[in-house]
């Protein structure tokens, strides 16, 4: 079996949002849809495939006919052109490529050169979205639409607005021009203007049940074992985007090892500790996996901890010590051994 694609603008396939689905494709049977429809949850979830599955629906849909699903065919030409993000009346506001790598991608296209996810992956984004990006947006939506039908921007992610984009994507809120719609992707919502989210309709996704995260490792990570695909399912927190993450950064070995080394407590192997520690502190990346992977296991022992004051208070210890080696950049390894020492010896 191929592994399939799982990026949220060409994934056709979507589980565990189906009320969700039901309670778009409702208010538009119903003519009543809400000119802007905040999607948020966890990370990983499906929100932003769910955003381009409605973008699709809404590009493709019949104007007065009825619809009990919003899949299209993934041979229709405007499925290809939202996946390209190609479409005349459809358009994505994110994070743009930073000014240098910019340069690089549009050099890598004059010269012929073949620009693929994995070339894009590699390349830097700037921090926010920035304000002229949501002016081009404005401009995009007073223009007429292709055969007077929907004109759809899928803003991804809000959370990336800074003050001058937030308040500019506001006035398009206020005053949304005539069939135009924004599908706005959030994962913290709390931190949006609170006249923003007051002018949207909201899809509320739940963090996926353990099997149809395990479920969907199969169907993307073919390549998995079955014990694998059910540790990661069982840690992933509802996610699959996480799920895969892990998958990619062997996090599974990681997490196990930290389990061990906690449970151990003082009986602890000297070795296993130290291999730990020094993976952790090996890179940036290893030890913010290593950070994340610390406090999933808490949050898993807690229940059944025979002291879960002692644990909880090692917790908060732990998430100082964390917080502190990043952002004083102190010695990753020590800071390791530290985490784990406190961790094990309040189990």
């Amino acid at each position: 079996m191929a592994e399939e694609t799982f990026y949220p603008y060409e994934n056709p396939y979507l589980i565990g949002h189906e009320a969700e689905e039901q309670l778009f494709l409702s208010a538009y049977n119903a003519q009543a849809l809400h000119h802007g429809w905040l999607i948020t949850g966890d990370e990983g979830i499906g929100k932003a495939t769910l955003a381009y599955k409605i973008a699709r629906f809404l590009l493709a849909a019949e104007a007065g006919k009825i619809y009990n699903s919003l899949d299209i065919p993934t041979n229709s030409p405007i499925f290809a052109q939202v996946a390209q993000k190609s479409h005349p009346d459809f358009r994505v506001l994110e994070r743009d490529y930073t000014e240098t790598d910019k340069k690089k991608l549009i050099k890598a296209i004059n010269q012929g050169e073949t620009v693929d996810e994995e070339m894009k992956q590699g390349l830097k984004r700037s921090a926010v979205i920035k304000v002229e990006d949501v002016r081009g947006v404005v401009e995009f939506l007073l223009k007429k639409s292709f055969n007077d039908s929907w004109r759809v921007v899928l803003v991804d992610s809000a959370d990336d607005l800074n003050p001058s984009s937030a308040n500019a994507l506001l006035k398009i809120l206020e005053e949304p021009p005539h069939k135009s719609i924004l599908l706005l992707v959030s994962h913290n919502p709390g931190r949006l203007l609170p006249t923003i989210r007051s002018r949207c309709a909201r899809l509320l996704l739940n963090p996926l049940q353990t099997t149809q995260v395990a479920s969907l490792l199969r169907r993307y990570k073919p390549e998995l074992g079955e014990s694998e695909v059910q540790g990661l399912a069982k840690i992933a927190g509802g996610s699959i985007g996480r799920a895969i993450r892990y998958a990619d950064n062997d996090a599974l070995e990681m997490y196990e090892n930290i389990k061990a080394v906690c449970r151990a407590g003082s009986r602890c192997d000297g070795g296993k500790l130290l291999d730990l520690a020094a993976t952790a502190a090996s890179d940036e990346d290893n030890w913010d996996l290593f950070a994340e992977l610390v406090c999933r296991f808490v949050r898993e022992a807690m229940p059944g901890a025979q002291r879960p004051r002692d644990l909880y208070a090692a917790y908060e210890a732990a998430l100082k010590v964390m917080d502190e080696t990043a952002r004083l950049n102190m010695d990753k390894k020590l800071a390791a051994l530290q985490v784990l020492s406190g961790i094990g010896g309040a189990g």
